[in-house]
């Protein structure tokens, strides 16, 4: 079997050159490939960081790689991780090593940086109606007809459009499609049955397209994990089993895909899309991203798997205005906000209120005043990790020394 990733063209990332241009990173690593810089195990702050800094840890990346596929393997589904809450292929290729099936991404583009790197399943978890992206998409294929893209269809105008586009670049290979199942008030995807139905049979209609599943995604509506949203997700999870058995016949494919699961609500996917009738061949995969990290927020306070935060940003205390105010070098370009604000590691009762571009508002205790001074380093768990991948094209992964293990680069 060919491998899942190009493992060559991942270990080429080891030597090519840090840029001056890499935030956080001592200087003396500039135009240093990371595989020497990492050879020494350099401590980061002792080498000169300027901050702030955002770091993994290895021994949680590890946990997390190793709890995810058991897992997995335990409920008998397939894992096709969302590289974009990454986009690092050298974090891909540890996922695939951990036993990913293939890999979720969001936009066309995405799918072009993966298949640089050599990746071979790709899920684009969109109605890709993008002329240029079909036609680049529609050339990739004749050139590896092993390889395999599957995108979503929730409309008949979306087949339509993606057929005319496809036939007038003469693609040779049809692209396989999943059906997306959507809800009220949620994001994309068919609302209904019979929508569900008449796009699946417009897929059958078209020459340029191969109708090989169902998908959807059930936090479209938000990460609420009471009883009663739990209760909608399951619902709405049945919409798709019943229509990938509703659909049986139509399929084009040996193997069917059902696919749902974000990082909230896995265990729900993997109650109700397992145990297909006899005689089905059914694919469960799920597409929880931001398990390799977890967080200290949102997932933290939302994820069923015994995960551990892996994702932290480091920052200095360059202001302290006021007796229950610091202010530190870590803003909105440097860490997520969205989902929720950093939470300081090693503060009794301190919390960060506010955030600016470059700056952090950092709320102190009454026990916490007089140990946080002008200069100190502290360190905070983030919220919602895509959010703050994308503001990183350098990380460097550290053992629990705080060494330098490794250098992950991004590719947003």
């Amino acid at each position: 079997m060919t491998a899942p990733i190009d493992a060559t063209a991942v270990a080429a990332l080891a030597h090519q050159p840090i840029g001056w241009w890499h935030k956080g990173i001592p200087p003396s690593w500039s135009d240093r490939p990371p595989a020497q810089v990492c050879a020494s195990r350099p401590d980061p702050f002792d080498d000169g960081v300027l901050g702030p800094l955002c770091v993994l840890s290895e021994t949680a990346l590890a946990h997390n790689l190793s709890a995810m596929a058991r897992w997995c393997l335990v409920r008998g589904v397939s894992l096709a991780p969302h590289a974009k809450t990454h986009m690092s292929p050298q974090l891909l290729a540890r996922q695939f090593e951990a036993g990913a099936w293939g890999a979720t991404v969001a936009t066309i583009s995405q799918v072009r940086t993966f298949r640089r790197f050599g990746v071979r399943r790709i899920l684009l978890a969109n109605e890709l109606v993008d002329a240029a992206g079909l036609r680049w998409l529609a050339a990739d294929l004749a050139d590896d007809p092993g390889v395999v893209v599957v995108c979503w269809v929730d409309s008949v105008a979306g087949v339509e459009s993606m057929t005319a586009t496809l036939r007038d670049a003469e693609a040779t290979h049809p692209l396989d499609v999943c059906v997306e199942v959507g809800m009220p008030g949620g994001r994309t995807g068919c609302r209904g049955r019979a929508a569900v139905d008449e796009v699946a049979r417009a897929v059958t209609r078209s020459a340029h397209l191969r109708l090989v599943g169902v998908a959807g995604y059930e936090a479209a509506l938000g990460h609420d994990v009471s009883p009663e949203s739990y209760d909608r997700v399951r619902g709405y999870l049945r919409e798709i089993r019943a229509a990938v058995i509703r659909l049986g016949p139509a399929f084009e494919s040996d193997e069917v895909l059902a696919t749902a699961g974000g990082s909230t609500f896995p265990d729900a996917v993997a109650e109700e899309l397992v145990d297909w009738p006899d005689g089905s061949t059914v694919r469960t995969v799920v597409r929880s991203g931001c398990y390799l990290t977890h967080d200290d927020g949102l997932y933290r306070n939302t994820s069923p798997l015994p995960l551990r935060s892996a994702l932290s940003v480091w920052a200095q205390v360059t202001s302290r205005p006021e007796p229950d105010l610091a202010l530190l070098t870590m803003g909105r370009r440097d860490v997520s906000h969205d989902q929720g604000l950093p939470v300081p590691y090693g503060l009794d009762d301190s919390r960060v209120t506010a955030l600016n571009d470059q700056h952090a508002f950092l709320s102190l205790g009454p026990s916490d005043s007089a140990r946080v001074a002008v200069g100190d380093w502290l360190r905070f768990g983030i919220s919602h990790p895509c959010t703050t991948f994308d503001k990183w094209q350098l990380i460097p992964v550290l053992d629990d020394d705080g060494r330098v293990l490794d250098l992950v680069r991004t590719f947003f």
